[in-house]
């Protein structure tokens, strides 16, 4: 293909485009019905113009309009609460049930290894300081025993809001550092989920040889079903980075890594809310011992069915379309 040839092929295509960008709100809603097209389009043509060593002029016009079409597409909206709930009720819980297949992936390994070393430790309990410090393993100890003057409470936090603090800062920390490890190829995201799913069964082992189960699964099962299906989600969203780093799919490099980051926004909003929901769960409602254990246990098992549910059955009927936008 020859420069001129293309260039005129393509002129009105650009002109129009142009025409979208640079009018105000009213413009491009009236041309939104043909702008996802125009913009893909216009992509290739930047690509192809870059394959061909075309001009640097037409590379430049291009790449200047693809920029504004992105800001337009993917730039920052305005909040509101019907965005929000849309959100919650329909784009998350789609993009979950979308991407099942590496979740559930995620979802084997977090659990598989967690259940492997709860295992091997209670059978031969020596084996969870292999895993965990003997220094964090007695003061996880001493969270759950009824006798300690931090029983289910962090040491150096009192009030339920400084709970909140405290639980928000590590759980979400736990949850962008498993994301961010996606950055090193998708290792990191795994690793860190691994690391995760040992330790909580190491951790969850040693309580049981100690004699404080009946504390620790009252406590866990309240917000457990929002933290660490949190956890997974953050790791698949890491690991769809350094999948797409590898196997782009037909794409550049770097068009097969920002559509990931597409899919994987959505799946790391998500976590946060859900590590929200499970910092409130664990500072008001878990730590409260002195409520019956049937009642804990039972708002436990509850919240693990209707996380499940949320994910496997909101948003199926969406707004008549039947798809996310």
């Amino acid at each position: 293909m020859t420069e001129s040839a293309f260039r005129k092929r393509r002129e009105a295509s650009w002109k129009e485009f142009e025409t979208m960008t640079s009018g105000g709100r009213r413009d491009i809603r009236r041309g939104a019905s043909r702008f996802p097209a125009a913009f893909r389009s216009l992509t290739q043509d930047l690509n192809t113009a870059r394959a061909h060593g075309f001009d640097a002029a037409i590379i430049e016009r291009l790449n200047i309009l693809v920029n504004e079409g992105s800001q337009i597409l993917y730039g920052q909206r305005e909040w509101s609460f019907r965005l929000f709930a849309r959100f919650v009720l329909y784009t998350f819980p789609r993009k979950v049930r979308s991407q099942w297949r590496g979740i559930g992936a995620a979802f084997l390994v977090f659990y598989g290894l967690a259940f492997f070393s709860a295992f091997l430790c209670i059978r031969f309990p020596e084996f969870v300081y292999e895993f965990i410090p003997a220094s964090q393993a007695e003061s996880i100890a001493e969270m759950y025993d009824p006798a300690s003057e931090h029983f289910l409470t962090p040491p150096d936090v009192g009030s339920g809001a400084d709970m909140f603090g405290y639980y928000i800062y590590n759980n979400i920390s736990i949850a962008f550092r498993t994301f961010a490890g996606g950055i090193l190829a998708g290792i990191g995201s795994l690793f860190i989920l691994s690391v995760n799913g040992i330790f909580l069964g190491a951790a969850a082992a040693h309580i049981i040889n100690l004699g404080f189960g009946k504390t620790f699964f009252p406590f866990i099962i309240g917000h457990g079903s929002f933290e660490l299906t949190a956890i997974i989600l953050s790791a698949h969203a890491g690991l769809l980075l350094g999948y797409r780093f590898f196997i782009p799919g037909g794409r550049s490099r770097g068009a097969a890594l920002r559509r990931a980051g597409m899919d994987a926004l959505p799946l790391i909003t998500g976590s946060v809310l859900f590590l929200v929901a499970a910092a409130l769960i664990e500072a008001f409602w878990s730590s409260r011992h002195t409520l019956p254990v049937e009642l804990r246990l039972g708002a436990g098992a509850a919240g693990w069915v209707l996380a499940a549910l949320y994910l496997l059955l909101a948003g199926r009927k969406g707004d008549g379309h039947g798809r996310s936008r």
